[in-house]
């Protein structure tokens, strides 16, 4: 897929669910979101190896963000009280970012260091955007930011281990027919 393509599908994923969460419309959000990975998976070559990526990163997701929420340092938009659970349309932003681990972000991989500070970087800035946008608050800013940054540290080359793992399976080998 073209990387350019792959790059704003995932971008323009990312801002319907951060601005669907903020305005109280999270499952517009998401519609929107699966539409674009429904698109990224249709022009995919291997699109068994990109659906079981996409449903990793999003369970790996569920696992994280619902860790980090439950110590306190943000709150999400839409988020219940009661629930230590991650909220749908920010694992559906986990789908989308895994659309981009064989696309746009495929240069990084192998590249241990480059990744974990990447996602050191990268990982918080845009919890920081979603911020700006309405869909989350930090209660406890330099924490939440320091637990994201050391996460994302390990998260991005972990989910570009796991893609190469799934890549070299050969039950995952054959694209899919079209029939």
């Amino acid at each position: 897929m073209n990387l350019l393509i792959n790059f704003s599908i995932f971008h323009l994923g990312w801002l319907a669910c951060v601005v669907g969460a903020a305005n109280n419309s999270a499952a517009e959000g998401c519609i929107a979101a699966v539409a674009l990975i429904a698109v990224h998976l249709y022009r995919a070559e291997l699109r068994r190896n990109e659906l079981a990526l996409i449903v990793v990163a999003a369970l790996t997701g569920l696992f994280w963000e619902s860790a980090l929420l439950s110590q306190g340092w943000f709150a999400y938009a839409g988020q219940s009280p009661l629930s230590n659970l991650a909220p749908y349309w920010l694992l559906m932003i986990w789908a989308l970012f895994a659309t981009t681990i064989n696309g746009s972000l495929a240069w990084m991989k192998g590249r241990l260091v480059l990744s974990m500070v990447m996602g050191a970087v990268f990982g918080p800035m845009a919890f920081v955007a979603g911020e700006k946008l309405g869909a989350i608050v930090f209660t406890d800013r330099p924490s939440g930011l320091l637990a994201l940054a050391l996460g994302w540290a390990v998260l991005m080359p972990l989910v570009m281990w796991i893609a190469d793992r799934i890549n070299r399976d050969p039950e995952h080998e054959e694209p899919l027919s079209d029939a």
